[in-house]
C-alpha cells in the first residue's frame, strides 16, 4: 500500500483555549491528528503527516494553497485538515492545478479540543474513503458526507455541510 499524506492547515480543527489571551487559536503542532490516529488506526496504516500553513483559513491565500500544491509532490492520496470557510475555495485552486490525485478535505465546525466526536468523524471518514475509493479527485469530508467538493457545501445559516445536486 502507498503512503497516504495529511496535510495540516490549521483550522478550527485544530484550535486550543489559550489560557494567557482567553482566545481559541490555531495550534502549530500536529496533536488533534497524532491522538486521533493513535486511537482510531492503532499504528495500522502508514501516513506521512506535513504540518504548514496553521492559519484560520479566513486568512488562508492562493501562497498558502500552492504550498499545499507543492507540499502534495508525489503522493496518490492526500488528506488536507483545512478550516470549513474557505475548504471551498482551496479545492477549486486544487482541482485546477492538480488532475491525477485523490485529494480530500475535512476540518470541523468545532475545535478537536473542544469537541472530539465531530473533528474525528469528519477525519476518519475521509481517511477510509482514501483508502477504498480508487479514482482522483477532489473531494470534500464533512458531516458523515464524502462528495465532489462543488456538491458539498457549508450552509451557514444550520452550521452543517449539506449535499448540493
Amino acid at each position: 500500500m502507498n503512503k497516504l499524506l495529511v496535510i495540516n492547515t490549521g483550522g478550527t480543527f485544530n484550535k486550543r483555549y489559550n489560557e494567557q489571551t482567553g482566545t481559541l487559536d490555531v495550534a502549530q503542532d500536529n496533536k488533534a491528528i497524532l491522538d486521533i490516529l493513535n486511537k482510531c488506526a492503532r499504528g495500522n496504516l502508514k501516513i506521512d503527516i506535513k504540518g504548514i500553513i496553521f492559519k484560520d483559513s479566513l486568512k488562508i491565500d492562493d501562497d498558502d494553497r500552492e504550498e499545499m500544491v507543492e507540499t502534495i509532490g508525489k503522493y496518490d492520496k492526500i488528506l488536507i485538515v483545512h478550516g470549513t470557510d474557505t475548504m471551498d475555495e482551496t479545492a477549486k485552486f486544487i482541482e485546477s492545478k492538480i488532475k491525477d490525485k485523490l485529494v480530500v478535505l475535512t476540518g470541523a465546525m468545532h475545535p478537536y479540543s473542544i469537541d472530539q466526536i465531530e473533528a474525528t468523524s469528519n477525519f476518519m471518514i475521509g481517511l477510509s474513503f482514501l483508502q477504498t475509493y480508487e479514482n482522483t479527485g477532489v473531494f470534500i469530508s464533512m458531516h458523515g458526507l464524502v462528495k465532489e467538493h462543488e456538491k458539498l457545501i457549508k450552509n451557514r445559516d444550520l452550521g452543517i455541510f449539506q449535499c448540493q445536486e
